[in-house]
């Protein structure tokens, strides 16, 4: 299972007195040195933590590969098709909301047609596009109809019930599946951690987490290789229940030609 570490929130801290640390391009190295298979970061409208500048940083100096969430605003989707991330992940955004709060709202259709055309200029520019979806059918069905190779569902539920209650386990599970079986590589990440990660991490059908809060925030603590080797074990271990850990290329396609 491939560990995607988020770094958003490194440059959360820096942007609450405008300087230049902590840097996230070192944060990033740090995470690859503690174990984690690509970077993640959002490249939101408003520029609340990552700016341009990180971004560029980045996709020159990130050794694994590099994961950019963005929503379908021109300008962003302009950048990235500059750029040339690995991948990028098209997630909803609102200005008002702390953190992602859920999926993107899929109609089907023509109501798609907006996103269907960001789809199509990543993809045109050799990217893997992923899609940020509940773990919900209807959705992944409408994925599978916008020829994504992969999508993420937002694990939100999950992480708020799971002492409660296993029925969001079980739907993230049944959702995994269902996604697998149309062909899509299958992703997750949103309130993940250290306490939580391992139920999710032993369902066979998903190839790689996404998980930023939770290491940012002890890696005050631990230091970010530290923190990510601690992630990066309790993945692993939850995954050897479930077979060896696949390699660190996504499975179908990879960057387009």
């Amino acid at each position: 299972m491939r560990l995607y570490v988020n770094i958003d929130h490194v440059a959360t801290l820096r942007q609450a007195r405008r300087t230049d640390e902590p840097d996230p391009l070192r944060a990033a190295a740090a995470a690859e040195r503690g174990g984690a298979d690509g970077i993640t970061v959002h490249l939101r409208e408003d520029r609340r933590h990552i700016q341009d500048a990180d971004v560029k940083g980045l996709a020159r100096f990130v050794r694994t590969v590099l994961n950019l969430e963005l929503g379908a605003s021109p300008e962003i989707v302009r950048l990235a098709v500059r750029l040339r991330p690995f991948q990028a992940t098209l997630v909803p955004e609102r200005r008002q909301e702390i953190t992602t709060e859920g999926g993107l709202a899929l109609h089907g259709g023509a109501r798609d047609r907006r996103l269907a055309e960001t789809v199509r200029r990543l993809r045109g520019a050799g990217i893997r596009v992923s899609l940020f979806i509940d773990p919900d059918p209807r959705a992944i069905d409408r994925a599978a109809a916008l020829d994504v190779p992969a999508v993420e569902f937002h694990t939100g539920r999950y992480a708020h019930t799971w002492e409660k209650s296993g029925r969001a386990l079980a739907a993230l599970a049944a959702a995994a599946a269902h996604a697998r079986a149309l062909g899509l590589a299958v992703h997750a990440g949103h309130g993940l951690t250290y306490d939580n990660v391992q139920p999710v991490a032993a369902i066979s059908e998903i190839e790689e987490l996404n998980i930023g809060h939770s290491i940012v925030s002890n890696a005050v603590l631990w230091g970010m290789e530290g923190a990510v080797k601690r992630m990066r074990m309790l993945v692993d271990t939850a995954r050897s229940a479930v077979g060896s850990r696949p390699s660190a290329e996504p499975s179908g396609v990879g960057p387009e030609p």
